[in-house]
């Protein structure tokens, strides 16, 4: 899942950044309205968090523009504002949900998560094929009821080729979708994590790799 945090308070944008990454989830951060706005014009995100009150573009603006371009990224709105008024503005906005300030950091990633599920066509929020079962909430994967233990890119990867359903994914999608944008496009870290993610999914193999396209569960 790929996921951009809006907020100007750089200690809290960077702490929250970290924790969902520690989740598995490709982060990236701007602590501006301004900065958002470019990143949602070049970036394909499934959650913005956004804070509403943000320097050089007020976060409204950002949440217009997301709505102008049809996106479909879900927008998890973050203010300090705690009156039902300005919760019910936001939403009229176009924000998906809302989260008032100051707020738990598991209740933020359960909303990211259920909102991220929102943002691509309705699958179980526990993932099944081959034998293999994938549990984002839980952090958990098996395997013929077998626990697989995975590194957090190796779960982001498989997590990414099981919404597929089948379909090929390209590495390039892989890349946008597990890495933020500091990873080096040319980089051969894609290969490297899907070779050691089957290292890790033993016998027989399920994931397969289709020349000059991707691969594929």
């Amino acid at each position: 899942m790929r996921v951009l945090v809006v907020e100007d308070e750089n200690l809290l944008a960077d702490a929250v950044a970290t924790g969902l990454r520690r989740e598995g989830m490709a982060v990236d951060v701007v602590y501006d309205g301004g900065a958002a706005e470019e990143r949602v014009e070049v970036n394909d995100y499934d959650v913005i968090v956004l804070d509403r009150d943000l320097p050089v573009l007020h976060g409204d603006d950002v949440c217009r523009r997301v709505v102008d371009l049809g996106l479909p990224t879900r927008i998890l709105m973050l203010t300090a504002a705690g009156d039902v008024s300005d919760r019910v503005e936001g939403l009229e906005l176009g924000a998906d949900d809302y989260l008032p300030k100051p707020f738990a950091f598991t209740e933020l990633v359960a909303r990211v998560r259920a909102l991220g599920r929102r943002s691509a066509p309705a699958l179980p929020p526990v993932l099944e094929h081959a034998g293999i079962r994938l549990d984002p909430n839980r952090r958990e994967v098996l395997r013929d009821g077998r626990l697989i233990h995975l590194a957090p890119k190796e779960f982001a990867v498989l997590e990414v080729l099981m919404r597929a359903e089948g379909a090929v994914v390209s590495a390039e999608q892989l890349l946008e979708k597990a890495w933020d944008e500091h990873t080096d496009p040319f980089t051969n870290v894609v290969r490297v994590t899907v070779m050691t993610l089957r290292r890790r999914l033993g016998e027989p193999p399920v994931i397969t790799t289709v020349p000059g396209a991707g691969y594929r569960i």
